[in-house]
């Protein structure tokens, strides 16, 4: 067998050239992949140190003025607020809650109610979950509060939609996420802060709504997040390697001139 001819080596690299391509494309993707992983990574951290520090503030802030809330500067602040509750403008935002089994969620609504302040002004503030059969403020009357209360918690700015979240509906009150604009729009309230309270987990009466749903143990799983990515980029360089020298062989074997023919046995 001989070497193949340098014209049949480039026609054979040139065969390679559309999946080295397509080849390099995926590997930037899964390479860019992993680097974004590893920059949110630090970002998550970065988050959770200023939630627990910030959720830690002895004694709590007061709210911060409502045409000067910088979500960068105040979110995650401990604040407190003394007002009234509107509950009959009480808003119900579905989403899950942590059960009393590990990994077990529960169904139901976060109860968003409006909390009118002495100067009149409003604050929205989580004020916890429910479970679906708690939906009827008439099945938990006794959290219902009436008269001044003191509320405790950590600031939020309103609620971004994801791309998969429903869109709400204000006629048929569904909401699936704690937009504060649309809330206060729909619940025909002026004068309302930019922000929430989602607040803390001092006990309501008859333990519902369950305050304390933010959680400043944030999962962080990025960095196995990344270290998928690099090891399917990784896979990737492997694979095309062992698919480039299986054709650059093949190649070969079919340009060799055909051996001498074997001569007859006697």
């Amino acid at each position: 067998m001989t070497a193949a001819s340098p014209a049949e080596r480039r026609a054979a690299f040139r065969d390679l050239v559309a999946p080295a391509l397509a080849s390099l494309v995926c590997l930037a993707i899964l390479i860019g992949l992993g680097v974004w992983q590893l920059e949110r990574k630090a970002w998550k951290e970065a988050l959770i140190d200023r939630i627990v520090a910030r959720s830690r503030i002895e004694p709590p802030a007061p709210l911060p003025a409502f045409d000067r809330f910088d979500p960068a500067r105040d979110e995650f602040e401990r604040v407190r607020a003394t007002g009234r509750f509107l509950q009959d403008k009480e808003t119900l935002v579905h989403g899950l809650a942590p059960g009393d089994t590990p990994g077990r969620a529960l169904q139901g609504y976060y109860v968003v109610t409006p909390l009118r302040l002495d100067d009149g002004r409003t604050v929205l503030v989580n004020r916890g979950f429910v479970p679906t059969e708690l939906k009827d403020p008439a099945r938990r009357a006794a959290g219902q509060v009436e008269g001044e209360t003191t509320v405790t918690g950590m600031l939020r700015q309103s609620e971004v939609r994801a791309m998969f979240v429903p869109a709400p509906n204000p006629q048929t009150g569904e909401w699936f996420n704690r937009d504060v604009a649309g809330i206060a729009a729909a619940k025909d309230l002026a004068g309302v802060a930019p922000y929430l309270i989602e607040a803390d987990a001092t006990p309501n009466p008859g333990g519902w709504p369950k305050g304390g749903q933010l959680r400043v143990d944030l999962p962080n799983n990025h960095l196995q997040y990344a270290f998928t990515w690099f090891g399917l980029a990784l896979c990737l360089v492997g694979v095309f390697t062992a698919f480039a020298l299986r054709r650059l062989r093949a190649e070969a074997v079919e340009s060799a001139p055909a051996s001498a023919a074997t001569p007859p046995r006697p």
